[in-house]
């Protein structure tokens, strides 16, 4: 499965798989683990596979923060 990077910052990168299921959600990598963010009206924490702590909420400002371009990003790649 292809998974485009949107974005790359402070040692978190952001990944929007191409064959991927609703809802908008965004996958975060950091050198400890992975996380599964959904991007709705508010940024919801799905999965964690050993991510700290101070990374995770890194990731969700970051979101929040590039939240208009990564929904464009969503629709670009999954049409909705």
């Amino acid at each position: 499965m292809y998974m485009p990077e949107i974005l790359r910052l402070f040692g978190l990168k952001f990944y929007i798989y191409t064959r991927d299921h609703q809802p908008p959600h965004i996958h975060v990598v950091s050198q400890d683990g992975t996380a599964k963010f959904a991007i709705g009206e508010n940024i919801e924490l799905l999965a964690n596979d050993g991510m700290k702590s101070k990374d995770l909420k890194l990731a969700e400002v970051i979101i929040e923060e590039n939240k208009e371009n990564i929904v464009k990003e969503w629709v670009k790649i999954h049409g909705k």
